[in-house]
């Protein structure tokens, strides 16, 4: 029997990259999957069904069942009718991959808000609205998983996106939310921080020499080894696993850590701004003022 039989999944953006990739994957694991893809450009513009629809065909071919959805996930009555598509076809619901997403890179100093909105609404927003209207059925069914789909330019840093980099720590908070809400339905929500080349990869400036080089390495990295383990996590032997961040970079899969304190300090009298200065900001600095790194706590008590 196939790891995903008789289940049906949502994958959103899936007419090219990672989530053409995810939703062939679960195809092939036997899951019934609905194929949510706008055919929209890089910056969320225009709209075509033909992406959407060509995964679709390719899933068929395969011998499994699909269908097409172009409802935009930024918008909750949208993402209603995603979730509903589902329902009304297959009768039921047992995974979501949020994977759509847009970018509008742009430095912070000249990024305008309509930039940092179309992104925000996409990614975190459009995250939320279709986890939101699956919540009600896994609820009900007591079951069900979610695999969101977060960035190292979140968790790590990149230049020009702001906008993106929000959006991407915001559904990492999204997720552990739904992990600890929803745990005693049964119902699982983890995030992957997919390394893969893509269209939306392919937008990273290569006019200077470190660019170019960035770029070579980005271009070994193929989209399409990001479905295993995302449909890994969608299966029921993975019931264990919910609230992690992951990542997924060819052949290897990682386990980022979880933000926890790594240094405190302590002044028995209290602090002033003098005190934080002189005692603590040497502390977690240390660029600038060289510390003991055999020591994670400090701690000052009056005499």
């Amino acid at each position: 029997m196939k790891l995903l039989e008789g289940k049906v999944v949502i994958v959103t953006g899936a007419g090219a990259g990672v989530g053409k990739g995810i939703a062939l994957e679960a195809a092939r694991q036997g899951a019934r999957v609905i194929v949510n893809d706008l055919g929209v450009a890089i910056d969320g513009s225009g709209s075509s069904a033909g992406p959407a629809q060509q995964t679709v065909a390719e899933i068929e071919a395969l011998g499994g069942t699909a269908s097409a959805n172009t409802d935009s996930v930024a918008e909750w009555p949208s993402a209603q009718k995603i979730v509903q598509q589902a329902l009304d076809l297959y009768g039921r619901l047992d995974g979501v991959v949020n994977n759509a997403g847009n970018l509008r890179d742009v430095l912070f100093h000249k990024m305008t808000e309509e930039d940092f909105d179309a992104v925000v609404k996409v990614h975190l927003k459009g995250s939320w609205n279709v986890s939101r209207a699956a919540a009600p059925h896994f609820k009900s069914q007591e079951s069900g998983a979610y695999v969101h789909m977060t960035s190292t330019s979140g968790l790590i840093g990149n230049m020009g996106q702001a906008n993106y980099m929000a959006a991407k720590m915001g559904i990492v908070g999204l997720s552990k939310s739904i992990s600890l809400d929803l745990e005693k339905f049964k119902v699982r929500s983890n995030c992957i921080a997919p390394f893969a080349f893509t269209r939306m990869v392919g937008t990273i400036p290569t006019d200077t020499p470190e660019g170019k080089a960035r770029m070579e390495v980005n271009m070994r990295l193929e989209a399409h080894k990001i479905a295993p383990f995302t449909v890994a996590l969608l299966t029921d032997r993975a019931a264990g696993v919910s609230g992690q961040i992951f990542g997924v970079r060819n052949n290897e899969i990682f386990l980022f850590s979880q933000p926890r304190p790594i240094r405190t300090a302590h002044n028995g009298e209290g602090w002033t701004v003098e005190t934080c200065l002189e005692r603590a900001i040497p502390m977690f600095a240390p660029s600038f003022f060289p510390l003991d790194k055999s020591r994670d706590v400090f701690t000052w008590d009056p005499v």
